[in-house]
């Protein structure tokens, strides 16, 4: 990798980004592209770094069903096999004769017990039955009060319903360049009053020593009062941008990643949201712009947001 050994010197460096200068310490980018830190914790036991309610509430929506319904199954099927292992001769009502017949009607008492439907059908007889069957409702009382807790707060969660164009762009901008990369709301929300923050992050072959540079990008505009087609952030590319000196093989083969910082109030929930995306050199082309993503609608009634047209774009000569 070729790191850059000089920047413009009409840029000031930004000392209050919350990342270090010493490169060597570093791997990979500094977000991934959703936004999350690229940051691997160690030196901690394992459960006592996770945030269960957290992970439980970020998850995508199928892993969190395949985590409810293993849940289901695994703890009836462990309860269905210490009735197995008290004897299913202790729950009245069962007429099996096999072992699986066994297992299977102690698994579905398992199952009403759990959920506390309890059609009557079987019933547990003796002490360590009953025994095990009022520890079952109980446990089952306590986790359907965690999974409605889990579910409410994953409805119930702020989320900026943003996304960002895949790629930036070096294009055209009034007679020199500009860094330019796009955004736009893709769900039925208000979003208001939005304020975005853009930081070049680069490293610098200093003396011999790579560190690293943080670089605030001034833009043309960097807040709005509604957030409701797309929007198009400009970075121009004038003599006090630390992007002045760069040729298209610098971001070909440089290391360098544009930060963005997102704000956006949202009405429905009456509270700020916050959106984070990164790009590396290596997803900014060089010499494009972005196509139109928003037109009338056919009776010129209404503007049509076309969502699918948010990563189009075509190559230009600079």
């Amino acid at each position: 990798m070729k790191f850059l050994k000089k920047i413009n010197s009409k840029a000031k460096a930004d000392a209050g980004t919350g990342f270090g200068v010493n490169a060597s310490s570093y791997g990979g980018r500094f977000f991934t592209k959703g936004g999350n830190a690229n940051v691997k914790k160690s030196g901690i036991d394992f459960f006592e770094g996770i945030s269960w309610y957290h992970t439980m509430v970020n998850i995508p929506r199928w892993k969190f069903m395949v985590i409810i319904v293993l849940f289901y199954f695994l703890v009836n099927f462990i309860f269905a096999g210490i009735y197995y292992g008290i004897g299913v001769e202790h729950l009245n009502g069962v007429n099996a004769i096999s072992s699986w017949d066994k297992f299977g009607q102690a698994f579905f008492f398992s199952v009403q017990t759990f959920t506390t439907v309890g059609y009557g059908h079987v019933s547990p007889s003796g002490f360590m039955a009953s025994f095990v069957a009022a520890v079952e409702a109980l446990f089952g009382l306590l986790s359907f009060a965690i999974a409605t807790g889990l579910f409410y707060g994953r409805f119930s969660k702020p989320k900026a319903h943003i996304r960002f164009s895949e790629n930036a762009l070096i294009a055209p901008y009034k007679g020199a360049t500009a860094l330019m990369l796009r955004l736009t709301p893709f769900k039925n929300t208000n979003l208001t009053d939005a304020e975005v923050k853009m930081t070049l992050g680069m490293k610098i072959d200093e003396k011999g020593t790579i560190t690293n540079k943080f670089y605030n990008l001034d833009l043309e505009l960097s807040k709005i009062n509604a957030l409701n087609l797309s929007w198009t952030l400009v970075h121009p590319i004038t003599e006090n941008s630390p992007l002045y000196n760069l040729t298209e093989d610098d971001y070909r083969n440089a290391e360098g990643e544009v930060l963005v910082f997102l704000k956006v109030f949202d009405d429905m929930f009456s509270t700020t949201v916050v959106k984070r995306s990164s790009y590396s050199f290596g997803e900014i082309v060089y010499g494009a712009k972005f196509l139109p993503m928003f037109s009338r609608s056919d009776n010129q009634s209404k503007t049509v947001l076309h969502i699918e047209k948010l990563n189009l774009y075509e190559k230009i000569k600079l």
